[in-house]
């Protein structure tokens, strides 16, 4: 993975440096393009050796569900006919990391067992913002195998409320 963050570094940052009149903006159609780039039979369509950048180019905006302005065609037709259509994923993670630098924000995965409502979600991010002293963009994700509470990672930290970590702990306590 280090060889993908290597190759993606120089394009992200040039992406982030063209970008930086409208990185709200950017950061809508680089997620676009990183879900479709991600997509294995696309990886799979742009390896055969018979067909040509320009299919593929055609083929990723077509399935685009955002519009593409000028910039993201560039960008698009750039990584494609570099070879680099695999790294976009990769770019993407790195483009929103310095996004998120010069904002002063971090990204922000909740994991629960059960789908947790906007104002209640709105509320956990008051209270996460104070514990990890940042803002934090959430997203959730749901994991029925915590069978309730919730787990936060944020970057490396991660912050276990879940009662299947208070089970472990018991479990632990207990056998000792």
């Amino acid at each position: 993975m280090a060889e993908l963050a290597t190759i993606a570094r120089p394009y992200a940052e040039a992406l982030f440096k063209a970008a930086s009149a409208d990185l709200a903006g950017a950061s809508v159609w680089v997620e676009a393009l990183r879900d479709i780039a991600g997509n294995a039979q696309l990886q799979q369509f742009a390896d055969n050796p018979n067909v040509t950048s320009d299919q593929v180019f055609g083929v990723m905006t077509g399935v685009a569900k955002v519009a593409l302005p000028d910039m993201a065609k560039n960008f698009l037709r750039t990584v494609i006919d570099n070879g680099r259509l695999a790294v976009l994923p990769e770019i993407a993670a790195q483009f929103r990391a310095l996004k998120n630098a010069q904002s002063g924000s971090s990204d922000a995965v909740v994991f629960s067992a059960f789908a947790i409502e906007a104002d209640a979600l709105a509320e956990l991010g008051v209270t996460l913002e104070k514990r990890f002293a940042r803002k934090l963009n959430l997203s959730v994700e749901l994991q029925p195998e915590l069978i309730g509470g919730v787990r936060v990672v944020v970057g490396d930290e991660v912050l276990d409320c879940s009662v299947k970590a208070r089970l472990e702990q018991m479990k632990v306590a207990l056998t000792a």
